[in-house]
């Protein structure tokens, strides 16, 4: 399977709403600090729901230690500063999708590092910034499991 990381989120709801969405696609979750909020949080628990303990959820005490325990795999920034589609990514088995914070994306100095072909955007309508995180997270990761041809889906 894949694993799905956020930078430094900052809002509760969408990360909730993203342990769950990585539970029903089989993902791993990876947290990068520091959180804006308190995993504990009610409204990180609501939407969840009981979604906590299905998902595999691993936090990370900095970008360092992150990178360090990807060492060797494919991380993509999903990110609005490319001009590459997440549609064009060949998705594999052990691919990291990495996202940045609500309100500053990823640090463009990461983007850069990364090659073209891993620098992944959502096509959008010219005038649109961006997309909620949550939605973002679903749509590049139902990309990568329809690519798996849905890998331990019923």
């Amino acid at each position: 399977m894949f694993d799905i990381a956020l930078y430094e989120p900052e809002i509760a709801p969408n990360t909730g709403n993203i342990i769950r969405l990585s539970a029903n696609c089989g993902a791993n979750l990876h947290l990068i600090e520091p959180l804006g909020f308190d995993l504990d949080e009610k409204k990180v628990r609501r939407a969840g729901l009981d979604y906590h303990d299905l998902a595999h959820v691993h936090r990370h005490k900095d970008f360092t230690a992150f990178m360090q325990a990807m060492e060797g795999r494919r991380i993509f920034a999903c990110t609005t500063k490319t001009t590459n589609f997440h549609t064009n990514a060949k998705f594999e088995q052990g691919d990291v999708l990495l996202f940045g914070p609500e309100t500053r994306g990823l640090p463009a100095e990461f983007i850069a590092s990364q090659p073209l072909e891993q620098r992944l955007r959502i096509p959008m309508q010219p005038d649109s910034r961006s997309l909620n995180l949550s939605n973002a997270v679903a749509i590049i990761a139902f990309e990568a499991w329809r690519q798996m041809d849905f890998n331990g889906a019923v």
